[in-house]
């Protein structure tokens, strides 16, 4: 493939930040609501307009997301142009989510039968047997729904994952009402080789305005990927501010590709992404006071050291 021309490159790039979910699920400390709820806040206010604010899990699977409905519900002063998502499992989840007042949610299942079997306790075939009547009951309440396909470019436990099962579970959600579903590189392992490889067996199925890509940075390979990934059309991108991330059930899943890093990527390409990179950051940071590590986002340690820097110039 050519390199793309720079008057070619997209004018404008839609970030989802999937940090507030994705990011603190795997997280060892106990975050406080309201710090979750800061961030969500903080995130909003950096001008990022698709949020996935938690997940409506069983508490014992994901006890780090077990408030999710004192999250939710805390949000409902937002920007009116905030999209605010949450992740949800099973019925049950759906119920607690409609209740706490959520307008969007997102289903998920993989494309490998091992990963299922270790993340939701069930294969490919029963996965969609929990997620079409959730599909059905949240196109009746008027609830859009977002997909997502788990190790569509490897599997920690199957390696190598076919591109043919990953269009056609991803043709299946689609299918099902789902107006986007979001392809994840769930342990980091994707190169520009194999998402060049992958999706151009989905592509011949499925059109990239349909399409996400969820990278993750185990490796360094995230914003290559997405540099690709724009080449081939595609137009929507996750992330996680911080770098914060990981699976439970994915051995090897380091952190989210860092929306500051996706950011400031973006902004040297002069695409325009909505977001003031230095709020970003801030929200970032405030959270890391809850954490017990550093986030480990490249951008994010720069700002880091320049609000250091500041603070020490002001006592």
């Amino acid at each position: 493939m050519a390199p793309m021309p720079m008057s070619s490159y997209p004018k404008k790039i839609k970030i989802v930040e999937v940090g507030p979910r994705d990011g603190l699920q795997n997280e060892r400390a106990q975050i406080p609501t309201e710090a979750k709820i800061k961030f969500v806040h903080g995130l909003a206010k950096a001008g990022l307009k698709n949020i996935e604010a938690t997940s409506f899990v069983h508490p014992k699977a994901v006890p780090q997301l077990a408030d999710a409905m004192e999250v939710l519900t805390a949000l409902d002063d937002l920007p009116e142009d905030t999209d605010v998502s949450v992740l949800v499992p099973n019925m049950r989840g759906l119920d607690r989510a409609i209740s706490a007042g959520s307008k969007h949610i997102a289903v998920f299942t993989a494309c490998s039968e091992s990963f299922n079997q270790k993340n939701i306790k069930c294969g490919i075939e029963e996965s969609f047997e929990r997620i079409t009547p959730v599909i059905e009951r949240a196109k009746a309440e008027g609830i859009k729904i977002r997909g997502y396909v788990s190790t569509v470019f490897g599997c920690p436990y199957e390696g190598d994952v076919d591109p043919k099962v990953a269009l056609a579970v991803t043709q299946r959600l689609l299918d099902l009402g789902c107006y986007e579903v979001s392809l994840g590189d769930t342990i980091g392992v994707a190169t520009p080789r194999s998402v060049q490889k992958a999706m151009s067996v989905i592509l011949e199925g499925v059109g990239p305005e349909k399409l996400a890509l969820h990278f993750h940075d185990t490796r360094g390979t995230a914003l290559v990927n997405v540099f690709l990934g724009m080449q081939l059309g595609i137009r929507v991108f996750d992330a996680s501010a911080g770098g914060l991330g990981g699976c439970p059930y994915a051995p090897g899943a380091a952190g989210n590709l860092s929306t500051e890093d996706l950011v400031y990527f973006l902004q040297g390409l002069g695409v325009e992404t909505g977001v003031d990179l230095e709020a970003l950051a801030e929200a970032s940071l405030t959270l890391e006071q809850s954490l017990d590590h550093p986030l480990p986002g490249r951008t994010v340690a720069t700002f880091r050291d320049k609000f250091c820097r500041e603070k020490q110039s002001q006592a």
